[in-house]
């Protein structure tokens, strides 16, 4: 018995408003909506293996709109993941397969983490400039290795939101061919009809980007949609965006095309009456095998696979050098020989170069590390010279798709929406990089690569009121305590050259995303043993120190622990036992035992804490009587210098402070 399409796609429809009813939690209309394109896309061109949801040459597809996850997971299931009926039960319950939206290391199949609108599509023009780069780096013209598409389905949501705007006309400009976006046009948001809100001329934006745009298809006429994804395959110059007006919960007869079908359950009664509607006979979570025969995609998978293994093994045996690196790169490993030369680039370094900041001695590293690492593929919102995030073997891939630089504009959001889906794709080590400042306009994105797990490196310069006469708009106060609060996410404040390296190094072997923060101004090198690495490794250690238990210990980063240092001698001249702690990563330091935080920073010993930004972070580290000599209001145009002295951030001033410490301190004990 031949199985129509109509029913085919009712089968995702019906499953996918069973899910939500059953967890009497989530958003039907979209996925009812959406049924028919995802019908054609995932049964007639979506390229993908349900035994290896790993395949590297799969087709890469985002669920952009992630509320609709329901609808991902309905297909999932069908098409013959490790995705079961009693998983798609527990629907949006803790530890599920399942949850609310989708998870990537959680769900088999889901190849990004959305949730926030405009995020999705972000992160797959990522994936298309990874699929483009990598085939660029490894293609040959006898054997092309690399070669998928990116597809994308997002709402109305996805387009208000600015991030798409960002990413979207980068995707134009770079021609990424290989990403194909699904519009789901249905004209409904939460708050009603988005006509009185959102009226744009969507087919002439996406024009002007440089994207090839199919409008007015029928998203419930499998025809059309089969004719339009044909159309956007061949176009292989641009990007392509379909436009697909579609009837949100399709099918039900008293909800569809209401927003009262967003956000809610459809409800017994209507899920009753959107089942007659339908004409489907079965009961809630029950697939007829001949559907599942027709939905599964597993045998067709392994034969795709099998095959591009084949041409794998004839490219291994005619370039095994570029089969052995892409291998490498692909399965997130390392040079076998990273570990003793990253070791001999730090011990080797000069350590009495003085007057470098940090963002230079960042410079000069990656000009060691770049020849030995050619999955690193850096970039910068429009900051470049100021950022010094180019070296010089950096090669844009605007001009030269088989570069590592990209310039992403003045596009702080994107850019980092787009790298979270450059690592996601696998074969390189995303940096990227802007004012430390202008991280708020990226922070939704930290937050998702920290969730994700991305080993995004993400460098912010222009660290402190040091940058000087741009003023408050410009100089950061509350950004690093907000970065540190970011679970999952590792923050590096370096003071010198030594430990600017030593954050590159914990970054790249680190699995997950790090910030390193890089001062405008010249810092002093430190004089240090070189034994003294080891302990940078541990985020917070020892600099100075004296000889018995310390009168005080002062804690600093960055460019604060030259104050420090210079308050530190100061007060040893008069008779005082001071110890001083650079803690270039609170975290790290946080990780470690208690044996040795205990050891660093006694609990008994009164401490000061220096560093020219928000105070509230550094609560945690200090006693009721203990003192932070920070900035908590916005900072001033002036000369570095200038802005030091207003704001107290002097040694005068911790030498002061640090002497009516300690005499309050024996007066109480």
């Amino acid at each position: 018995m031949k199985i129509s399409r109509k029913i085919l796609a009712n089968a995702v429809r019906i499953l996918s408003m069973d899910i939500v009813e059953n967890a009497k939690s989530g958003h039907p209309g979209a996925p009812m909506g959406m049924s028919d394109i995802a019908e054609v896309l995932w049964r007639n061109y979506f390229n993908h293996n349900p035994n290896n949801p790993k395949w590297v040459n799969r087709d890469r597809f985002v669920l952009s709109n992630g509320h609709a996850s329901s609808l991902m997971y309905s297909i999932l299931h069908l098409t013959g993941y490790d995705l079961s009926i009693e998983d798609l039960k527990k629907f949006r319950k803790i530890n599920s397969k399942t949850p609310g939206h989708p998870e990537i290391g959680v769900t088999e199949g889901v190849d990004m983490t959305t949730g926030p609108l405009g995020q999705g599509i972000s992160s797959a023009v990522g994936l298309a400039i990874s699929e483009k780069v990598l085939s660029h780096q490894f293609n040959k013209p006898d054997c092309e290795i690399i070669n998928h598409y990116t597809y994308v389905f997002l709402g109305d949501g996805c387009m208000m939101e600015g991030v798409s705007h960002e990413s979207c006309s980068l995707a134009g400009t770079m021609k990424l061919g290989k990403l194909i976006a699904f519009y789901d046009s249905n004209k409904i948001s939460i708050d009603g009809k988005v006509q009185d809100w959102f009226d744009e001329d969507t087919y002439n934006r996406f024009t002007s980007y440089g994207w090839h745009v199919i409008k007015d298809i029928d998203g419930h006429d499998h025809k059309k949609i089969d004719l339009a994804i044909k159309e956007a395959i061949n176009k292989k110059d641009k990007p392509s965006l379909l436009i697909c007006n579609t009837i949100i919960a399709f099918g039900s007869p008293n909800k569809s095309g209401n927003c009262i079908s967003h956000g809610s359950p459809l409800g017994k009664k209507e899920v009753i009456c959107t089942r007659k509607e339908l004409k489907w006979k079965h009961p809630p979570f029950f697939i007829p095998e001949k559907i599942y025969e027709y939905w599964n995609h597993k045998y067709k998978g392994n034969l795709l696979e099998n095959k591009w293994k084949k041409k794998f093994d004839i490219y291994s045996a005619r370039y095994p050098g570029l089969s052995k690196d892409l291998t490498r790169r692909l399965n997130n490993l390392l040079p076998k020989d990273w570990s003793k030369k990253i070791n001999n680039i730090i011990t080797s370094m000069n350590l009495k170069i003085k007057n470098i900041s940090t963002r230079q001695a960042s410079n000069n590293l990656l000009e060691k590390i770049g020849p030995i690492l050619p999955e690193l593929l850096g970039g910068s919102a429009d900051l470049t010279p100021s950022n010094l995030t180019k070296w010089s073997k950096s090669i844009s891939i605007k001009s030269d798709f088989s570069g590592n630089y990209i310039h992403y504009g003045a596009r702080e959001f994107g850019m980092t929406s787009i790298a979270n889906g450059i690592y996601t794709h696998g074969g390189f080590i995303p940096y990227t990089s802007t004012f430390l400042v202008f991280s708020e306009y990226a922070r939704s994105a930290i937050r998702t690569a920290a969730l994700m797990n991305s080993k995004h490196i993400m460098i912010y310069t222009h660290d402190s009121i040091g940058l000087g006469e741009d003023g408050p708009t410009h100089q950061p106060i509350e950004q690093l305590s907000c970065l540190r609060m970011i679970p999952n996410l590792s923050v590096w404040r370096p003071c010198d050259q030594l430990e600017t390296a030593i954050s590159w190094k914990y970054a790249i072997e680190r699995n997950g995303p790090t910030a390193i923060i890089l001062s405008r101004q010249d810092l002093v090198q430190q004089n240090r043993c070189i034994d003294k690495i080891d302990d940078i490794c541990k985020g917070g250690y020892i600099i100075k120190d004296c000889k018995s238990i310390p009168d005080l210990i002062l804690i600093s980063t960055g460019s604060e622990v030259q104050i420090a240092i210079d308050a530190c001698s100061i007060l040893s001249k008069n008779k005082y036992k001071i110890r001083v702690v650079s803690m270039p990563s609170s975290d790290l330091f946080d990780s470690q035992l208690e044996s040795y935080k205990n050891f660093v920073l006694p609990i008994k010993v009164p401490k000061i804490v220096i560093e020219a930004g928000s105070s509230v972070f550094w609560n945690k580290y200090i006693g009721y009587n203990d003192k932070i000599i920070g900035i908590d209001e916005f900072g001033k145009s002036g000369s570095c210098e200038d802005l030091f002295k207003f704001f107290k951030i002097t040694k005068n001033n911790v030498v002061n402070k640090s002497k009516d410490l300690i005499n309050k301190t024996k007066i109480m004990f």
